[in-house]
């Protein structure tokens, strides 16, 4: 926009330029006659009045979404994957058994850990009909208890080694294993999420921080889907590997629109002031120590230093430095120094 302004500028002070000659002096003209008709009629440039409107500043991240609640399975034992029950895609209940491995596997012991459980549970029934008659003491029945508890533990052990179980209800969304894949205690088997809400943690910097609060709303955005939510937790202190601090969201996620494991755009929105004064970025330059702008007073270009506030999109909070009621310019400042004369257009 700076570009086609400082164009069309140039362009309508060239329409006004006439002479003749060769072409070194008509180039001469040309450039005396522009400085003539800045010096004399000014320089023209549109403004625009400063005034205040509401604002609320909006940071954009990347970050993956991940299920609300999310669980991985891992394998107990060094086998060969017997059979998986459900794939991708599937919603399991909590407990239902996803994958088996053989049962004849030496290190987990399945036949012997089954015998011993079965043997302690016939064991202590017995012993209880004989408390119950005083045939036998308190202390023996304890005894029996006891060996009951603890075959009856090393039989969950061992069943849930050979049969892994969804640790939560949710929609399994990977399988890390096909069936006959050999696998290691501690690798990973699959992974069961509840995807109706989604979550994001992104990594919000110093500067920013102070801005973002619980509640805030936050949008996550994948291929066009764009899924509302909110701030859920704000770290209060600094990561130091990513010299930021973490800021947690969730998002409703209806009818599972958005897929679970994408890299999503996240826009946080920051707390919205009633009253700002907010002007679009392209009107601000830099002079390579200072941002400033050009004010129009009394036919005047009037440089003006600003302090720089929150960001929305092309436009900038302005906290120091311009009043309301006072003229921006906005077009033809890249032809401006400071007191030069103005010409404003309508």
């Amino acid at each position: 926009m700076r570009i086609l302004s400082l164009i069309l500028t140039v362009a309508l002070l060239a329409v006004s330029v006439t002479g003749c000659g060769d072409e070194n002096g008509a180039e001469k003209a040309e450039a005396k006659s522009m400085e003539q008709i800045m010096a004399t009629k000014g320089v023209p440039v549109k403004t625009e009045l400063v005034e205040a409107h509401p604002f609320g500043s909006e940071y954009s991240y990347y970050s993956v979404l991940s299920g609300y609640a999310e669980s991985t399975a891992s394998a107990m034992v060094s086998d060969e994957v017997e059979s998986i029950k459900y794939k991708v895609g599937d919603r399991v209940k909590k407990d239902a058994v996803v994958i088996t491995f053989p049962t004849d596997n030496p290190a987990a012991q399945y036949y012997q850990a089954k015998v011993a459980y079965e043997h302690a549970e016939t064991t202590v029934k017995r012993i209880k009909n004989l408390y119950e008659n005083g045939g036998i003491s308190l202390q023996e029945y304890d005894n029996a208890r006891t060996q009951y508890d603890v075959s009856k533990a090393n039989w969950d052990t061992v069943k849930q080694t050979i049969t892994v179980k969804a640790p939560i209800s949710g929609i399994i969304t990977k399988m890390s294993v096909r069936k006959a894949d050999n696998v290691e205690p501690g690798d990973p088997l699959f992974t069961v999420s509840t995807t109706h809400k989604l979550k994001a943690t992104v990594f919000v910097s110093e500067s920013q921080i102070t801005d973002v609060t619980t509640g805030n709303p936050v949008t996550a955005t994948w291929q066009g889907i764009t899924l509302n939510g909110k701030v859920v937790q704000v770290d209060l202190s600094l990561n130091q590997d990513k010299q930021a601090f973490g800021v947690i969201s969730e998002f409703d996620n209806p009818g599972n629109r958005m897929m679970n494991g994408v890299n999503a755009e996240i826009v946080l929105k920051g707390e919205e002031s009633s009253e700002s004064i907010v002007i679009e970025r392209k009107n601000i330059l830099n002079d390579g120590e200072n941002d400033y702008v050009y004010l129009a007073e009394n036919g005047a270009a009037v440089k003006r230093p600003v302090k720089l506030g929150r960001s929305k999109g092309l436009d900038l909070e302005i906290l120091e430095g311009l009043n309301l009621g006072e003229q921006l310019i906005v077009e033809g400042m890249l032809l401006l120094n400071n007191n030069a004369k103005i010409s404003v257009k309508q």
